[in-house]
């Protein structure tokens, strides 16, 4: 009985806790003084985007002679301040690439309070990029988080490709993963970004590449298994044996099958 109830008192305060301060569970934000100037080796434009009830600030870096644009949705935490080491990855294989930072990241302004806002913004810096990219040309790119917006994104673009590192099916699924006690409906009810990729990905007109490691320790690699089994769109699936949840980009077959894709 005494187990039971101890039990019981930890789904009652995760449930409290998931209700009440879940931003601080998912989102770990980096938050750079509005002067405060990027230093990177290659050269880069600074974009600020007006959104309602905030302003997200960007960086573009730019390709000689681009083949297309790369539209970069970053992970859960930091900023753009380090993110934009990615950059190189995607300029050297002839892309520019737009990196934002959510709300309350760096040096955007406002913070993350709903999920609308959250992919209503990765919408209008897709938009300022088709101003001036044919979205024949441009491929819209997610990290873990960044893959519950990267989706939603394609399914209302019409971009060349998407490309999925670490996704989930859903922040639902991922939350049960790491918080067993609390019952699925309890998250379902109170979770404010469920980020349900598993419901929309099949409506990805596209073609789609995931890219996971089997060792992930945030998100299970059967995540990507699943979410695979879902797409109706020219797909493929890039199993990275051994890779874990940050550390994709040291293995060969990683960049082997990204030069092929971006090729």
């Amino acid at each position: 009985m005494k187990n039971f109830l101890t039990s019981i008192s930890s789904v009652c305060l995760c449930s409290i806790f998931l209700g009440c301060s879940q931003e601080s569970l998912i989102f770990y934000p980096e938050t750079l003084p509005p002067g405060f100037r990027y230093a990177f080796s290659q050269t880069f434009e600074e974009l600020n985007v007006p959104v309602e009830g905030a302003i997200l600030n960007a960086l573009l870096f730019k390709a000689p002679n681009p083949k297309g644009a790369i539209l970069y949705f970053h992970g859960n935490a930091g900023s753009l301040r380090t993110w934009g080491e990615v950059a190189g990855d995607f300029t050297s294989r002839g892309y520019d690439i737009l990196i934002p930072d959510y709300r309350g990241f760096g040096k955007s302004t406002g913070r993350i309070t709903n999920e609308k806002d959250l992919l209503n913004d990765g919408m209008a810096v897709y938009r300022l990029l088709a101003k001036t990219i044919p979205e024949d040309r441009i491929v819209i790119y997610g990290r873990s988080i960044g893959t519950g917006v990267a989706v939603p994104v394609a399914r209302s673009a019409k971009s060349r490709m998407l490309l999925l590192e670490t996704p989930f099916l859903s922040l639902v699924d991922l939350a049960s993963f790491h918080y067993p006690l609390v019952p699925r409906s309890i998250l379902s009810l109170y979770l404010k970004y469920p980020l349900r990729t598993d419901r929309i990905i099949g409506d990805i007109a596209c073609p789609v590449y995931l890219l996971h490691g089997t060792r992930d320790e945030i998100v299970p690699f059967d995540h990507s298994v699943r979410l695979e089994s879902l797409i109706r769109s020219p797909h493929r699936l890039i199993r990275i044996e051994g890779g874990g949840h940050n550390n994709l980009s040291d293995y060969d077959i990683f960049n082997r099958e990204l030069d092929q894709i971006l090729r």
